[in-house]
This record gives C-alpha cells, sequence and structure tokens, in this order.
C-alpha cells in the first residue's frame, strides 16, 4: 500500500550533513504552485525530504544542471519570448548552502515551446530543442553562467503518418555525444533522428552526413540515450512504444539499428505512450517510462552487442510518468508522475536491474521533469 505523502520526510530530514543527495523537480503546475522544487534524497536509506520551492518561475519543464554544481537551466513551457511566438529559457544560479536558485537571465529559445534542454560536455553551451518550432538551436554559456543568444538554430520541416501527432516536425529532445562533436536530435514529427555537427567553440550547428536516421514510420521519436561506452545510442519510440538499439559511429556520428523491442507487456491493448529512456551509469541495465501503463520497462544490455533483453516492469505508484533519473552511483530511481503529483523512489538491483519502492514517496505539483546534483561542500 502507497504511504501518505510527506509519511517519511522526518526519516530523511534535510539530509545535506548526512550524505544527502540534492534533486531539482521542474514544475509545470499552473495553479499558483509552480516552479522548481528542491528536496534531499538519503543515500543511506532512499528517503526523500520534504520538496521546498526554490523558484517561483511559471511553467519551469526540463532542467539540466551545469558540471560546475552553480547553475542550472529550465525550459519554461508554453512561455514566449519578451512578447515574440518564440521559446524561452532561463539561466539560474545555485546559491549555497541550501541550493536555493536565483535566476540570472531569460532568453529566447530559438523556437517555440522549448521542451528540452542538455549541455555540451565542455559546458560551454547550452543545447535546446523546440516541440512546437521544429527546430533547435545553441545558445552559447558566459563565463558568470549566464545564456548569450542563440549562435545557431537548425529549423526542421516535413511530417509523417500520424495525421493527429505527425503533420509536422516536432523536435523533442537534443542530446551531444560523449566527445562533444555531434548532437542526435529525435523529431517526432519527421519520424527522423537529425545528426549535426557540433562547433563547441564556435556554438554551431550543421547538418551531418549522413544528416538523418529514418525511425519506423508512425513510430515517433522521443528522447535517446547514450550507453556510458559511447558505443550505443538507444532511442525511445513515444507513439510506437518501443525502443531502438543503435551501433554508434563516433567518426561519423551515424547510427546503424540493431533492434527493435517493445516497451509493453504482451497483450496491454490501452493507449500509452513512452517519455524519459535513460541507463545505468554501469550501462548495465536500460530503463523507459511508460504513460498509460504507467510503468518503467527494465531491460538488460549486453555489453558486447548492445542488444536488449526484458526483464520487467514495475509500476510508477501514479499517472503519467514524464520523467525519471537515475543518480550518479546507480543505487536509486527517481520517478515523477504527473498524477497525483508525486517523485517516488526506487532501489536499483544491481545483479537484475528490477527495483524495489523504497517507501519514499512525496508530493511535487504537477511534475515533469527531475535531475540531481552533490550538494556544494
Amino acid at each position: 500500500m502507497a504511504l501518505p505523502l510527506f509519511s517519511l520526510n522526518l526519516m530523511a530530514g534535510d539530509a545535506t550533513t548526512t550524505g544527502g543527495y540534492r534533486l531539482y523537480f521542474g514544475s509545470v503546475a499552473r495553479d499558483g504552485r509552480a516552479g522548481i522544487y528542491r528536496a534531499i534524497l538519503d543515500m543511506k536509506t532512499g528517503q526523500l525530504g520534504k520538496a521546498e520551492s526554490v523558484s517561483p518561475t511559471a511553467g519551469s519543464g526540463f532542467l539540466v544542471i551545469h558540471p560546475d554544481g552553480r547553475h542550472l537551466y529550465s525550459t519554461l513551457a508554453d512561455r514566449d519570448f519578451s512578447g515574440t511566438r518564440s521559446g524561452a529559457v532561463q539561466a539560474y544560479r545555485i546559491a549555497e548552502p541550501g541550493g536555493l536558485l536565483t535566476e540570472v537571465n531569460t532568453e529566447s529559445s530559438g523556437g517555440s515551446s522549448a521542451c528540452h534542454v542538455s549541455l555540451d560536455p565542455s559546458g560551454k553551451n547550452l543545447l535546446v530543442a523546440n516541440y512546437g518550432g521544429g527546430s533547435c538551436a545553441v545558445l552559447p554559456i558566459k563565463p558568470d553562467g549566464s545564456l548569450a543568444p542563440a549562435s545557431s538554430v537548425q529549423k526542421h520541416t516535413g511530417s509523417s503518418i500520424n495525421p493527429k501527432r505527425q503533420n509536422a516536425a516536432f523536435t523533442h529532445s537534443i542530446n551531444c555525444d560523449p566527445a562533444g562533436r555531434f548532437a542526435l536530435v529525435a523529431d517526432l514529427g519527421m519520424d527522423k533522428i537529425m545528426t549535426y555537427r557540433l562547433d563547441t567553440s564556435a556554438g554551431t550547428l550543421v547538418p551531418g552526413d549522413p544528416p538523418f536516421t529514418v525511425t519506423e514510420a508512425g513510430g515517433g521519436p522521443r528522447h535517446l540515450t547514450f550507453h556510458p561506452s559511447g558505443k550505443f545510442v538507444y532511442a525511445g519510440l513515444e507513439l510506437a512504444n518501443k525502443v531502438v538499439a543503435y551501433a554508434y559511429d563516433a567518426a561519423k556520428g551515424s547510427l546503424g539499428e540493431i533492434q527493435t523491442i517493445n516497451t509493453l507487456p504482451e497483450g496491454f491493448a490501452a493507449e500509452s505512450t513512452t517519455s524519459e529512456i535513460l541507463t545505468t551509469p554501469d550501462g548495465r541495465f536500460l530503463y523507459v517510462a511508460n504513460r498509460g501503463h504507467n510503468s518503467l520497462s527494465i531491460f538488460a544490455i549486453d555489453s558486447a552487442t548492445g542488444k536488449l533483453s526484458l526483464v520487467g516492469h514495475e509500476p510508477t505508484r501514479g499517472e503519467i510518468p514524464r520523467n525519471f533519473y537515475i543518480e550518479p552511483t546507480g543505487t536509486y530511481l527517481i520517478a515523477v508522475n504527473a498524477k497525483p503529483g508525486n517523485a517516488v523512489v526506487f532501489r536499483i538491483n544491481p545483479e537484475d536491474g528490477r527495483l524495489t519502492f523504497t517507501g519514499s514517496e512525496i508530493e511535487i505539483p504537477n511534475p515533469g521533469c527531475v535531475r540531481g546534483m552533490v550538494p556544494a561542500g
């Protein structure tokens, strides 16, 4: 039986002094509780402390934390920039101790409905995917952590076979490869994963050769993740509820399909779509969130071939799991559900990848993303 929200908070407390790990949650709530929230995960017990608002900015969506540990960047869901039709991204300074956020500046995302942000490995550039605009952009990061205007924008044009979801280009994520040479951009509307050569010094994106990889018609690529070895890429097909495993050519930034596998149990026929996809830090397991089935699919990864084998499914203890995060030790997975609006902690079995609910579940208003960092000091 699910425990009441906050029932275990006293066990965890604000665990910054007891080996705690700080988590930030982006909230897209529109009822006066919007913003970014912070909670502390006790690494010994797997318990989360109470979530506290650290930024009141409405519509904070997808988050990324700079490797310097002093800055955080967020999309602003459904926000226009300075009265234009462009979406927006925001830079924050992380204040210590405590991790409160101070707004640094806001910039145009280079297109409408910014939905995903990431960083290149050097930390010099913020990469942005604009869903409604069907575009991706690079925003250089200044020495003080603020964002400069976009130095490069690539606009997509195209469609696919689903008339409701794929009548135009809908760019859903952008991720740089481990070497910082290429950016892979999943476009749900076109059923393509675009490849761009990235110049981190100039902050530019140039179409690769080949410029894209075609995915299954109607599949709708949403998010993707690189295997820690850099040899494989795993892409979630949101509309088809599938994962595609690719061999990654680091010299060309190109993808070679290895395998396609379903994320839902055999016989499940209700509506469902995938959201986040991540590997464990050791590269042994892959997880995919299913919205509708309301579960996390667990796959074992063959380190030699990159192929996946299904281990099982774990209910997320809520509905519409939009996002999840695996902290760097690979001990815990934290999932966020849009309904009832909660964050749930699971312990990862290092032998088979299965998940066990730790008993910790806290309230987060309409969460869209969770990311973490080791508190400074």
